[in-house]
């Protein structure tokens, strides 16, 4: 059983910044791609950023040069640095993971998600 357990959301005025953490535990690997999702209200779940096993990262175009994703594999922990917010940034975020070392696949493992509000 693999638990992946989001923190640091919170509401922010725009230009704000918040950094989003998220631990694995139980049969986690920290090989696996990981990655972090958004959910706003009334629209559908989209990538926002993933990292490979390798340390290959990608960006949605609209956080690129915005938002940074880590990852500490040693405390199997998952980063997402978040800064110059936008409104549209305000969302339910989920880290999700695996199943493979490359981000080829969509994900099988979910985060509760933790919700990032910008005013």
């Amino acid at each position: 059983h693999v638990q992946l357990v989001e923190s640091g959301g919170g509401s922010v005025q725009a230009g704000g910044s918040l950094r989003l953490t998220c631990e694995g535990s139980g049969s986690f690997h920290s090989t696996w791609c990981m990655g972090w999702f958004r959910q706003a209200p009334g629209k559908q779940r989209e990538g926002v950023a993933n990292i490979d096993f390798d340390g290959r990262t990608s960006y949605a175009d609209s956080v690129k040069g915005r938002f940074t994703i880590s990852k500490d594999n040693a405390k199997n922990t998952l980063y997402l640095q978040m800064n110059s917010l936008k409104p549209e940034d305000t969302a339910m975020y989920y880290c999700a993971a695996g199943p493979l070392r490359s981000c080829s696949a969509l994900p099988n493992k979910w985060g509760q998600g933790t919700q990032v509000t910008v005013s």
